[in-house]
């Protein structure tokens, strides 16, 4: 099943914060839990992303899970489930998309020192809150960033550390 959310209406406070000479689209691989969603839809409307692919298994709207977090925010951000993400990267790809994966791999660069300034089109992808990005979705990207971490713990929650790459990379 395909849902295809319409193009959301302004901002009731009439911000408009999005840029218009840069693309910037959302891709959740696998998410597991609801409240995650809904809380990168609300930090993708806040930051002024156009849009996010929620694929696989990844729950969409309606769901009260989701809406508990979101504050309504899927319903001002532009949104599209998607089954297969191989084709939606190749798709993404042939219109001129960078594909980049935030992710920790061997080729993965900080976040914070990579220039991506000149990325005009640019889809950014999170993995599943245990696994991560899968390897098949990583072998496609262009760029693996990471998000530098200083402390025991080695990871973020997949929420969080969206909330650090959009403002980032916006």
């Amino acid at each position: 099943m395909n849902f295809i959310k319409p193009s959301p209406q302004p901002s009731p406070r009439g911000r408009g914060s999005k840029n218009p000479a840069k693309k910037r689209v959302v891709i959740l691989e696998n998410l597991r839990s609801l409240h995650n969603v809904g809380s990168v839809f609300r930090t993708a409307d806040g930051a002024g992303w156009n849009k996010v692919f929620l694929c696989g298994y990844t729950g969409c709207p309606p769901d009260r899970r989701i809406e508990k977090v979101s504050l309504g925010a899927e319903d001002f951000i532009e949104w599209e489930k998607v089954e297969n993400i191989a084709e939606l990267l190749d798709k993404l790809k042939a219109d001129g998309f960078q594909i980049v994966a935030l992710e920790q791999t061997p080729k993965s660069r900080e976040i914070f020192t990579e220039n991506v300034s000149g990325i005009e089109k640019m889809a950014l992808i999170l993995g599943n809150e245990v696994t991560g990005v899968s390897e098949e979705t990583l072998d496609k990207c262009d760029l693996h960033l990471e998000i530098p971490m200083y402390g025991q713990k080695t990871s973020l929650n997949v929420s969080i550390a969206t909330g650090i790459a959009l403002y980032a990379l916006r």
